[in-house]
């Protein structure tokens, strides 16, 4: 899924989706130091964090994960690193000679984020993904509630709203210069998070999902 926008002040949605089945390095390290917290709520708000958070596992808090990307990851405004060469195809599997080349990306994460996002981006998109992922019936309610209890505030949470079993949503992550936000699909097993575009300075203002 990609999103193209219609002018710079909208987010671009990265075509590229986070490998969730693979727990990474850097988290599993973080996540050994971690321990839950709770929050003393009364009534039904109290009743839909319980039920948002109850399946999901303590792991690295967003601290950690800041800290970690400050030794970690490439310095404010590093240039992108290049992709990788392609690689021959095996005897008999070269493709059709009248075959188009797949197009090279010329806008959108690919392009737009600098290598410090893109080394952040994978770090919040794994975390966010997992916690999600056991999340039964992701209502907008639910959805918020496990990002707020991740660390992000709810001025960093855009265009929450639900399609049929789907709670989709908007992170804007800038900081430092940079551009790197967070496009995700909140919908159990199939949960998405994908790095997208945000603007470069001013208000964040998502892009219109193309379904």
């Amino acid at each position: 899924m990609r999103r193209t926008p219609s002018s710079p002040a909208k987010s671009v949605r990265s075509s590229r989706r986070p490998r969730l089945t693979l727990a990474m390095t850097a988290l599993a390290v973080l996540a050994l130091g971690a321990c839950g917290t709770a929050k003393t709520t009364t009534g039904d708000e109290g009743a839909v964090r319980a039920e948002a958070v109850e399946s999901r596992q303590p792991g690295p808090t967003l601290a950690e994960i800041k800290a970690h990307i400050e030794q970690s990851c490439p310095p404010p405004g590093a240039p992108p690193a290049a992709p990788p060469s392609p690689q021959a195809p095996p005897p008999g599997m070269e493709p059709p000679a009248d075959m188009e080349p797949p197009a090279v990306p010329t806008t959108g994460p690919e392009v737009e984020l600098n290598a410090r996002d893109w080394c952040a981006g994978a770090l919040h998109e794994q975390r966010i993904a997992e916690a999600l992922l056991d999340l039964v019936d992701p209502t907008p309610t639910k959805v918020r509630t496990i990002l707020n209890d991740l660390g992000y505030a709810d001025d960093r949470i855009h265009d929450l709203k639900q399609s049929g079993a789907t709670t989709q949503f908007f992170l804007d992550l800038r900081e430092k210069g940079g551009r790197l936000c967070l496009d995700g699909s909140a919908a159990g097993q199939d949960t998405v998070v994908d790095k997208c575009v945000a603007p470069a300075t001013g208000p964040f203002t998502p892009g219109d999902r193309n379904q």
